[in-house]
């Protein structure tokens, strides 16, 4: 790490601690090992044990989040899937649940997503009582291996007690395969215009949509991205959904696509289109690709249907298939990113969307901090104490050069960096903890475009005890990454042009989710 002539002024040098691993979360029945492994994450949601990758099925209904993921029960790498449970009323704390959907004679549960059928079009419930009704990918594993293409297709399945049980469709699959090899992850909506249900899923590295009446039959409508977007791998969970655009009466509609191979600091990423949905087909004037992350930890993320005050919802798998499996964790392994709101922006004649922590994140903070900092000297410490299970954020300029690092006394570190002249941000891991447990975990060097703005713009860090995430102008630029240090991270050092102002620089510490929570 970079020497520096360091500036300890009283209000930059807040109370230190002792550079130790995390303390063992206590339950409230003693049992002090519940969620303290080393690297469990305290305020995002991991399985209890075991193997968990995608979130599927985000719905609300009757006052609960349900978040569904692809589990693995028997190990922590990938296996035969199913659909593990949890349920929040705030998004922030969970309860875990029994498994919701294993596999069967057509194949294992690969992804997809749950609606409220309010008018029981389905016919699965009543109107009194509708059913929430999943919609998921089957996986035959048995056709796969004899070298087929029509190895996945769509089934669906019902629940008439908010997700507690499910009783899978005896007419499955619902939308069969015509030697389609990479055929999944359907997203469903109701689109009021046309009075019927919306499902996209892809199809190698396109889109297709379909639509129903009733959620068991399905006609195709369209296609789309043959020719738009990145095609460096394949296309997985697509999300279609209508959005403001901030400040004005505008709307637009906005595509999700993940990819993998293919995201722009290597491996697995989102992108997005901004467009027009007529109920049949997606269109969009969008030139060049778009994308929600430029860390590269945030996958096959998607939004909730049906939530109570009509935000979007974005939850993300907060890893990457170029290292998932080997990250180094033993008794899980894989968390979500922070549910996070996405809002549609305009600028000139370009859209872009922004995501960024919901608010309920504030329910589980509690303030240790607030300073504006004023500094002579290119070269100083920020902030002095245990980073973990911390939230940070400051306000500064960006048209001047500014480093960033959180390091500990064993000589890890991350940077976050601007450099206006390129226009460029960047985050580097290189140097955060271990990474040698699979060679392209700590490269490249993430970088993004930035536009240099002469006014403050926030900075917010959430740093988990194997994450940080990184939001920039309320999410307008965004890194999602894992870390893995030996020791927390317990300084916050920065070098920057002289004269900088570093204004409302606040730290807010955060409880643990799973206090008492089994």
């Amino acid at each position: 790490m970079k020497l520096y002539l360091t500036l300890l002024l009283p209000f930059f040098f807040l109370s230190c601690k002792d550079s130790n691993p995390p303390k063992a979360v206590e339950s409230n029945n003693g049992d002090s090992q519940y969620y303290s492994e080393a690297y469990r994450p305290q305020f995002h949601f991991s399985p209890s044990e075991k193997w968990m990758n995608d979130p599927n099925g985000l719905v609300y209904h009757k006052g609960t989040y349900h978040l569904f993921y692809q589990y693995y029960p028997e190990d922590i790498v990938w296996g035969p899937m199913h659909w593990g449970h949890a349920v929040s009323e705030d998004l922030i704390r969970w309860t875990h649940k029994p498994i919701a959907l294993y596999p069967d004679e057509l194949g294992y549960i690969f992804s997809g997503s749950a609606v409220v059928d309010h008018h029981n079009s389905s016919g699965f419930g009543t109107e009194e009582n509708p059913p929430l009704v999943a919609i998921f990918t089957y996986h035959l594993m048995e056709g796969e291996q004899a070298g087929r293409n029509d190895f996945q297709t769509q089934g669906i399945a019902y629940s008439l007690d908010n997700g507690d049980s499910w009783t899978k469709y005896e007419g499955n699959p619902v939308i069969g395969n015509s030697n389609i090899r990479d055929f999944r992850d359907p997203k469903v909506f109701w689109h009021e215009q046309s009075e019927r249900w919306i499902l996209t899923l892809v199809a190698g590295d396109y889109a297709k949509f379909y639509a129903s009446q009733n959620l068991k039959d399905w006609d195709l409508v369209s296609e789309f991205g043959r020719e738009q977007g990145a095609h460096g791998g394949v296309w997985e969970c697509p999300d279609l959904f209508k959005l403001p655009v901030a400040g004005s009466s505008e709307e637009k509609w906005v595509l999700l696509i993940s990819i993998n191979p293919g995201a722009p600091n290597g491996g697995s990423g989102t992108q997005y289109f901004v467009g027009d949905f007529d109920g049949t087909t997606f269109t969009t004037d969008q030139s060049g690709e778009k994308w929600l992350d430029h860390g590269r930890d945030n996958y096959a993320g998607v939004t909730y249907n049906n939530t109570p005050d009509g935000k979007r919802v974005f939850i993300g798998w907060m890893s990457n298939w170029d290292y998932a499996r080997s990250t180094p964790t033993e008794v899980w392994r894989s968390a979500m990113t922070l549910p996070r709101e996405l809002q549609l922006h305009k600028e000139g004649d370009q859209y872009f969307l922004t995501n960024y922590p919901i608010d309920a994140l504030s329910s589980i903070s509690s303030e240790v901090g607030t300073h504006d900092i004023t500094s002579t000297n290119t070269n100083f410490i920020l902030y002095r104490d245990d980073l973990h299970n911390s939230d940070i954020t400051f306000e500064a300029k960006l048209s001047e050069k500014l480093d960033i690092h959180l390091g500990n006394d064993n000589d890890e570190w991350v940077q976050l960096a601007w450099d206006p002249e390129s226009k460029v941000m960047q985050f580097d891991r290189t140097r955060s903890g271990q990474t040698d447990f699979k060679d392209n975990f700590a490269s490249p060097v993430q970088k993004q475009s930035y536009d240099p703005q002469q006014r403050d713009v926030e900075v917010r860090l959430l740093i988990d005890q194997s994450s940080i995430e990184v939001f920039i102008d309320k999410g307008r630029y965004v890194f999602t990454n894992q870390v893995f240090p030996e020791q927390p991270y317990n300084f916050m050092d920065v070098e920057t042009a002289p004269n900088v102002i570093i204004k409302r620089f606040k730290h807010h510490t955060l409880t643990s989710i799973w206090k008492g929570n089994e």
